[in-house]
């Protein structure tokens, strides 16, 4: 993880060199040469961080190496930071002082100058402490990053031998993959065997389950030949071939050349029917794939291939069609428990049993469905006698057992291990949010962003896409589950176990870490996420906080970068010590409270959720937020307006206004906000009065709800608005003849990426002659584009359908 966070300040160390000739930031004597060191130390440094990570985990030596590595990273970012703030802060608050206090130019100058002497200053300090940090490196004789291909596997080979009796709960997937394998036979887009692919996460029992469906007696005697190879070594295809030959003609052939042993595989199932396993795939590169394909096409008709993979993008890599991956659930805690009991009550007398019983049912609840953990659970608990040693497991973290982590966490590992620096680091931020939490995928992506975990000195569009495709990595690699896509969000859940991993990833980094009083904090089982005095370590280590109770002292977290607070009171006390913090969350606040105006001190602010909070106006400092990217008003239903401050904002990519009841303007300078992609604005049926600067906004993605009619609302400004996608409703007033050539500039047809349009008509315009051709031209002018895939008509007061309805609309499923 600390590879990531070195990359980063490697990365505000250059930038910042590359800007020393403007105004504000150019460096004083001697602090360009620093500079130029830290960058090159953490540089050369970063060559050996892979394998300072890997032994981190085992050797606490390393591990402690390790956190005072990215605890000195973090420090030179703050510094970065604290100067980016200082300035940032003059250039907004100056002005203001030279008017209200009459402050000379050289007072703000001499104010300039002791801010780059205090920089200055610390970035000398900074600077031996990474010298100490280097010099250290050396002890521990860190290899450098090795080509993957090189690579040590650390898997367990698995064979097709198993135990049946010893299997629990899953007699009903069984009984699907056994369909799918004898019944169902290739479809004619198919050429050479159908792939079938068993996908969850680790520990789950994707081998199990292909074991007892490789020992069915009715795929046995389906199959011609039957063939399991666990292809723990993704690399290597000629062994994989040797294996598959070696099964089906009962001798090893003498051949090393990938040629020679794929020819020698095509001839030894030409013709026969077959079934291959291949247990444990993860290799997502297909070209690793194909050349063993092409020579299992000559089996015989009915031939299948059984995969296991913890990555759905590994089974659609490996040809698997949408109704043959077969997505492994979560064991009923019945089942847990029956698994559990068959070891933990090993050779106990019936007395003992009864006595444990209710208690170890407790803790079967406990694995979330996991066999893997009811298995490790119930060998720790045979050893364990008393009721007191059953209570103390079910009253402790899973992560913190030592059986835990010697027998569970390395089949987790495997998967982690997999993964490049930034998308460990991105999972193991998880476990900042309470266990079961619904976690919202666009605030998750938002959270990363605020850490730097997403790079930084990029566009707003560049690292939201870099996170989608971080979370869709994670997400098709079973690290999330319970995955849910609405129109405007999207969101999920990690498993217990998977969360518990996450801790302990964390949990391994908090070692020697020391509180402001010089005390080592003892690990606590109370979540941070709940502010107690003992969690200290946990918000240096995530950098985030959610607290639900009283806010700590500023100095313990001055550094954090994520903020969620419901208690508005504490705010104002704090505020201005958080120049780090990139992401505030505000939300859900009962009743009308009096706002914050700290808050807008926040220059650095990236993300402000101030859903739900009963704000009946936006304060106008707001506009001092300049660094602002994304802005959350949702669910206020009072406000009516924005101020105008709010154009101020050139950077601003989200402004959601969904739920907003009351709103019935924009500002007029909206065309300011060059950057603004995204307008949820649901439920906003009183927004009447756009100003026409909407129509300069050609970048916007974005925007559910368009009233036009009633005020000031043009349907000519959605004319260049080529962009919107997703899901968009017109709201129309007619009044009269001019309606039409309105909705002829509108030109919705140019509008490729709405999937989803809604026509709602409110009817003004009076009973005359005139009224019905106005109606049916207007319709006839609101023709969507052929990729359009839902249409909704509501309240249309015309004689006829337009032509379009039936002649353009190819894709369209909903009517």
């Amino acid at each position: 993880m600390a590879e990531v966070i070195v990359s980063t300040v490697v990365k505000q160390l250059a930038e910042i060199t590359k800007k020393e000739i403007q105004k504000e930031l150019r460096l004083v004597r001697g602090v360009k040469k620093e500079i130029l060191h830290l960058s090159s130390e953490l540089t050369t440094i970063s060559n050996v961080l892979e394998d300072a990570e890997r032994r981190g985990y085992k050797e606490k030596s390393i591990q402690h190496w390790l956190n005072k590595l990215e605890e000195t990273s973090y420090d030179i970012a703050d510094v970065l930071d604290e100067w980016k703030y200082a300035m940032l802060k003059l250039r907004i608050e100056g002005p203001k002082l030279k008017v209200c206090l009459s402050i000379p130019s050289s007072c703000l100058f001499f104010k300039k100058v002791t801010i780059r002497h205090d920089i200055a200053t610390k970035i000398k300090g900074l600077k031996e402490s990474l010298d100490m940090v280097v010099n250290e490196k050396d002890r521990y004789n860190f290899i450098e990053a090795q080509p993957v291909a090189t690579r040590k596997s650390d898997r367990v080979k698995s064979t097709s031998l198993i135990d049946v009796s010893e299997i629990q709960g899953r007699e009903y997937d069984k009984d699907v993959l056994v369909s799918k394998l004898i019944l169902e036979g290739a479809s004619q887009e198919e050429s050479g065997p159908r792939v079938i692919s068993i996908v969850g996460t680790g520990g789950i029992g994707k081998t199990t389950l292909a074991q007892l469906v490789y020992n069915d007696d009715q795929v046995t005697n389906s199959f011609k030949k039957k063939i399991w190879i666990c292809v723990s070594d993704v690399s290597d295809e000629a062994k994989i071939a040797k294996g598959i030959v070696e099964q089906v003609e009962g001798s090893s052939p003498n051949l090393n050349e990938l040629e020679s042993l794929l020819k020698s595989l095509a001839d030894s199932v030409s013709g026969e029917k077959f079934l291959l396993v291949l247990d444990d795939i993860w290799t997502e590169y297909c070209t690793k794939w194909e050349p063993l394909k092409s020579s299992l096409k000559c089996g015989g008709p009915g031939s299948k291939i059984l995969i296991t993979t913890r990555s759905e993008r590994v089974a659609r890599m490996m040809g698997t069609t949408e109704n043959g991956i077969h997505h492994l659930g979560q064991l009923s805690d019945k089942d847990c428990w029956l698994l559990m009991r068959r070891l933990a009550f090993l050779e106990r007398t019936d007395a003992d049993c009864k006595k444990l019983q209710d208690i170890g049912k407790k803790i079967a609840n406990k694995c979330k469905g996991l066999p893997l953990a009811a298995k490790v659970l119930g060998g720790h608990l045979r050893f364990k006698d008393t009721m007191e040693e059953w209570e103390n497991v079910l009253n402790n973290e899973i992560w913190q057992m030592e059986e835990v982590k010697v027998e569970l966490f390395p089949h987790l590992f495997l998967g982690y291990n997999e993964l490049s620096p930034a998308l460990k680091l991105c999972f193991s931020y998880c476990a900042v949010f309470p266990k079961d939490s619904v976690i919202h995928v666009a605030n998750l992506i938002k959270m990363w962003m605020a850490q730097g975990y997403l790079s930084s000195g990029e566009s707003t569009s560049d690292l939201e896409f870099r996170g989608k495709e971080y979370f869709d990595n994670l997400r098709m690699r079973s690290f999330f589950q319970d995955f849910k896509k609405y129109k405007n969000h999207a969101t999920c859940k990690m498993h217990d176990i998977v969360h518990d991993f996450a801790r302990f990833l964390r949990n391994n980094k908090r070692h020697n870490m020391e509180d402001p009083n010089g005390r080592v904090e003892a690990t606590t089982n109370e979540p941070f996420h709940f502010w107690n005095p003992s969690s200290v370590p946990e918000i240096k280590v995530y950098r985030s906080l959610i607290c639900n109770f009283e806010l700590p002292n500023s100095r313990l977290i001055k550094s954090l970068r994520v903020l969620m607070v419901s208690n508005w009171a504490d705010i104002n006390i704090v505020v201005e010590d958080l120049i780090h913090l990139r992401y505030l969350d505000l939300n859900h606040k009962i009743g009308p409270i009096k706002f914050p105006q700290k808050v807008f001190k926040l220059y650095n602010l990236e993300t402000l959720s101030l859903s739900s909070c009963w704000l009946k106006e936006i304060p106008k400092e707001i506009g001092n937020l300049v660094n602002l990217r994304h802005l959350n008003l949702s669910y206020n239903e009072f406000i009516s307006e924005l101020p105008e401050t709010i154009c101020n904002l050139h950077n601003l990519y989200t402004l959601n206004l969904e739920c907003c009841y009351c709103l019935v303007k924009l500002p007029k300078g909206i065309d300011r906000l060059v950057n603004l992609t995204h307008i949820p604005n649901f439920g906003t049926s009183n927004l009447v009065h756009i100003p026409q600067g909407l129509e300069q906004l050609t970048g916007l993605r974005t925007l559910n709800c368009y009233n036009v009619g009633r005020g000031s609302s043009k349907l000519g400004y959605l004319n260049k608005l080529d962009k919107l996608s997703g899901f968009l409703e017109l709201n129309i007033d007619l009044h009269d003849t001019e309606d039409v050539v309105k909705a002829q500039k509108a030109e919705l047809r140019n509008k490729m990426d709405i999937e989803t349009l809604k026509l709602e008509f409110d009817d003004s315009m009076e009973k005359t002659d005139k009224a019905e051709p106005v109606r049916n031209d207007v319709m006839e002018a609101l023709q969507p584009s052929p990729n359009l895939l839902s249409l909704e008509i509501d309240s249309y007061n015309g004689t006829k359908f337009p032509g379009w309805i039936t002649s353009s609309l190819d894709h369209l499923i909903s009517l």
